[in-house]
C-alpha cells in the first residue's frame, strides 16, 4: 500500500477510498500474494527487520479504511458480508420517505454518518416499547434517525432535535414535512450541549422518555451527563458509534475521538446509575436505562 494511502487511512474521518487490493484482501476476496501487484514500485517481499509496530499500524489503517468503505456503501454492520446485509435490509420495514431520504443522503459527503435502516428500525421499536412521548436526539445530520423516531411517536409526541449544521437541517426539515411529522419535531439549531442546558434551565429535568446520541464523539461524556438529568427514571439513552469502526479495540489507534469513545465506554460500564447493553448493530450502540434520579 502506498505511504500516502496509509497515512490518509490512519487520519481522522472522513477517509479517502482505500486501495482496492487492500480492501479486497481484508474482505478475503483475493489471496495474500495479490497484494504484491497493488504497488507498481516493487514486487519484493517486505524487509524482515521492519518494526512490528509499523506493520500493525498498516494493518489497522487498512482495516479502518475497509470499515469506512462499508459504511459509505450503507453496510454499517461490523463483520457482515454484503450478501448477508442485503438479506437483512430486505427484512426491514422502511417507510418510503425514509428510503428517499437515505438515497439522497448516500450521495452526500459524510454519508457514512447516517444510521442504517436496521439501526433506525431498532430505535423506533425502542420508542414504541417504552411508550415514549417525549424524546431528544443529539446529532441530526440529514434526519434519518429523527424521522424514524418521529414516525413512531404518537400524534401528541415531541422530539427535540439538536443539530448545528444548518445545511443538513434544511434537508431534514424537508423530509419531516413530506412525512407529515414536522409538528412533532422541535429543531434546535445550536450547539447540542447548549440546547440541553437550556432545556434544564427551563425546568424540564426528568421529563423525557428517550434520547439518542450520534454527534461529536469528544463530547459523549458531557452529553450523557446532561441527558441523565433530562431523562426520567426508567427512560433510555442510546449512544451510537461505540465500536467506532473497530478502532476502540486496537491499542495502536490513539486519536482523540477514539480515546474519547474508549473512555466513555469504560465509564458507562462502571456507572451504577444505569443498566446497559452494548450491541454490535451498525457501528455499535449502547442502550442505557436510567435507574435512579440524578
Amino acid at each position: 500500500m502506498p505511504r500516502l494511502a496509509v497515512a490518509a487511512a490512519a487520519s481522522a474521518l472522513p477517509l479517502p477510498r482505500s486501495p482496492a487490493a487492500a480492501t479486497a484482501r481484508l474482505l478475503g476476496t483475493v489471496p495474500p500474494r495479490a497484494l504484491s501487484s497493488a504497488s507498481a514500485s516493487s514486487s519484493s517481499p517486505p524487509r524482515r527487520n521492519a518494526p512490528a509496530c509499523r506493520l500493525r499500524r498498516l494493518c489497522s489503517s487498512a482495516a479502518t479504511a475497509a470499515a469506512v468503505e462499508e459504511a459509505r456503501s450503507g453496510r454499517k454492520q461490523l463483520g457482515m458480508t454484503p450478501q448477508l446485509y442485503e438479506y437483512l435490509l430486505s427484512n426491514v420495514r422502511e417507510h418510503p420517505i425514509l428510503r428517499e431520504l437515505r438515497e439522497e443522503t448516500a450521495g452526500m459527503r459524510g454519508s457514512q454518518m447516517q444510521v442504517s435502516p436496521v439501526q433506525a428500525q431498532l430505535l423506533a421499536m425502542l420508542v414504541q416499547i417504552l411508550g415514549a412521548r417525549r424524546c431528544i436526539e443529539v446529532g441530526v445530520f440529514t434526519g434519518y434517525s429523527s424521522l424514524a423516531v418521529a414516525l413512531a411517536l404518537p400524534e401528541s409526541g415531541l422530539l427535540v432535535a439538536c443539530e448545528r449544521d444548518e445545511r443538513c437541517l434544511e434537508i431534514a426539515k424537508k423530509y419531516y414535512q413530506r412525512a407529515g411529522v414536522a409538528h412533532k419535531i422541535d429543531v434546535k439549531h445550536a450547539l447540542a450541549a447548549d440546547s440541553l442546558r437550556s432545556l434544564l434551565d427551563c425546568g424540564e429535568a426528568s421529563s423525557y422518555d428517550f434520547a439518542f446520541v450520534d454527534a461529536d464523539k469528544r463530547m459523549y461524556e458531557e452529553y450523557f451527563e446532561l441527558l441523565l438529568k433530562l431523562v426520567r427514571v426508567g427512560g433510555l439513552i442510546v449512544m451510537d458509534n461505540v465500536l467506532w469502526y473497530g478502532r476502540v479495540a486496537d491499542p495502536v489507534v490513539d486519536d482523540q475521538k477514539t480515546i474519547s469513545i474508549r473512555n466513555f465506554n469504560k465509564k458507562v460500564l462502571e456507572d451504577k446509575r444505569v443498566d446497559i447493553s452494548m450491541v454490535p448493530i451498525g457501528d455499535g450502540m449502547t442502550i442505557c436505562r436510567k435507574l435512579v434520579d440524578t
